[in-house]
């Protein structure tokens, strides 16, 4: 056999065991996938943690590894609490998770938890939400007769309730901080403890500050629908609502957006607010639908 000068060739046996050999050896690292934010989910009115298993179950399969944390405050009847000292009880919980997540996190609050978790936006000044996803929530406030009022006012239709609402005894349920009757403006702005404060309709030492805040956030999604049954009029959960003749008036015909009293018309102007209306759609199957979860959650969950 013909071989080049000096060149010694390893032995037969050697080369029979090369294949082996190269299995002993460290396989090359995978390219390492940014890990997801931390998502926080915040219930509804009369709701509890295990309402939200199947947007769990969601999460956990489109987005493997995310860190989930369904907060379990104010279940049940608790949830008529004070929206202010919802808000409380809730920071407390969040501040922590917020603290341990540098990259930021995502804030999915529903129903009467959405305008709780605007509320912490607008409290928190060293909030790190990157995503706030509304979803049918009352943003612009609640006048319709629903299955709840009447259970809990049940000599009261939408009509009259601002007579027991807009007094400091009412203002001690939860839905009455966003009860808002576009027939009694002005006991509406007087009344609200809750509502008109974070709007900034009503003056307050605090408006600057929450602005300032609330503008933290990476994006606003709203999410809402003609046949969700309860949120009344629907277009609230994007910030529309009645005029005095009960005609909807869109988010940028609301004053609060003409003003930009908390930060509306700053947030759509950079492009930071996602509208996304989806029809066919109960109340109480927003956070189980399928459909919505994958056009109008999961592309933001980052």
């Amino acid at each position: 056999m013909l071989g080049l000068p000096g060149l010694r060739l390893p032995p037969a046996g050697f080369l029979l065991l090369l294949p082996f050999l190269l299995l002993l050896l460290p396989a090359t690292p995978a390219p390492h996938r940014a890990s997801y934010k931390p998502v926080i989910v915040v219930h509804g009115l009369f709701d509890s943690s295990y309402s939200f298993r199947h947007l769990l179950e969601y999460i956990n399969e489109t987005h493997p590894g995310t860190v989930v944390t369904v907060l379990d405050l104010f279940d049940g009847r608790e949830s008529l609490r004070p929206l202010w000292e919802q808000v409380q009880g809730f920071r407390e919980a969040v501040a922590p998770i917020m603290a341990k997540a540098p990259q930021g996190v995502h804030l999915i609050c529903y129903s009467q938890g959405g305008l709780v978790c605007r509320a912490l936006l607008s409290v928190m000044d060293d909030h790190n939400v990157d995503s706030f996803i509304s979803l049918s929530s009352p943003q612009m406030g609640q006048y319709g007769d629903t299955d709840y009022l009447k259970w809990l006012f049940p000599t009261s239709m939408r009509s009259n309730l601002y007579r027991i609402c807009y007094s400091p005894w009412g203002q001690e349920f939860s839905i009455c901080n966003y009860w808002h009757d576009p027939h009694h403006d002005d006991l509406y702005l007087n009344a609200s403890s809750f509502l008109a404060l974070i709007n900034g309709e009503r003056d307050h030492p605090n408006a600057t500050a929450w602005r300032k805040n609330f503008l933290r956030v990476g994006r606003l999604v709203l999410i809402g629908g003609p046949d969700d049954g309860v949120i009344t009029p629907w277009q609230s959960s994007f910030f529309g609502f009645y005029d005095a003749n009960e005609t909807v008036l869109e988010m940028e015909e609301q004053l609060v957006y003409l003003r930009d009293s908390f930060g509306l018309k700053t947030l759509l102007a950079r492009g930071a607010i996602v509208r996304c209306p989806m029809a066919g759609i109960s109340h109480t199957a927003w956070h189980s639908n399928r459909t919505l979860y994958e056009t109008c959650i999961e592309p933001w969950l980052s």
